[in-house]
């Protein structure tokens, strides 16, 4: 006698373990369309908010800024003879918007006769006429060592001057050829140029 497929104890353990298969990935599926509403709902939502700007944040560099009076030909004399003495007065000036040190280096176009003439450097004193101020180059040859000041390597270094900003020094300068002098001096030219370095005191 025949028996209905559907009433066999396996036949319907089988559906039934689909249908609970089957319900199981229905509430899955379900959770996942859920969480992923619920997320979107999160992103769209139309909260309040507000922003503050801080602008005009201006930033402006310092300049370092050295100046002389004269500018050229501080010493000068067509004709020297021993004896002979030359003086100058140079005005140095920091002209930018920051505090500095400056140092001086001297070159010559004749070494011989640079060699044989004297150097003095001294600040103003009185006046630079009387030149009794106190020595920034002692008595050198010109074109010797010691003939300027300073460094230019950066930092503080010995004989290195400080101007303040919108500070002014005047420097005395004399030039000499020694009563001494020989022939070997006789009918020489030489230029000097007189160089000044200057270079930020601050955060140096």
């Amino acid at each position: 006698m025949d028996q209905n497929l559907s009433d066999h104890p396996l036949t319907n353990d089988a559906v039934a373990a689909r249908r609970r298969r089957r319900r199981r990935g229905m509430v899955v599926l379900m959770l996942s369309l859920s969480i992923a509403s619920l997320g979107a709902g999160a992103f769209s939502l139309a909260l309040f908010t507000d922003q503050a700007t801080v602008g005009a944040n201006a930033f402006n560099t310092g300049t370092i800024d050295l100046t002389t009076s004269p500018t050229t030909a501080l010493l000068t004399n067509a004709a020297m003879f021993p004896g002979d003495v030359v003086n100058g007065t140079l005005v140095v000036t920091n002209a930018g918007t920051g505090a500095l040190r400056y140092s001086m280096t001297t070159a010559n176009t004749n070494a011989t006769l640079a060699a044989g003439l004297t150097l003095q450097v001294r600040t103003i004193g009185p006046g630079c006429a009387n030149f009794d101020g106190t020595d920034v180059v002692a008595s050198v040859a010109l074109s010797g060592p010691g003939n300027g000041f300073g460094s230019v390597t950066s930092g503080f270094q010995a004989g290195d001057r400080s101007l303040a900003v919108g500070a002014s020094e005047t420097l005395c300068f004399r030039v000499s050829l020694p009563l001494s002098a020989d022939n070997t001096y006789q009918n020489l030219s030489n230029t000097t140029t007189f160089t000044f370095d200057a270079e930020q005191s601050k955060n140096n």
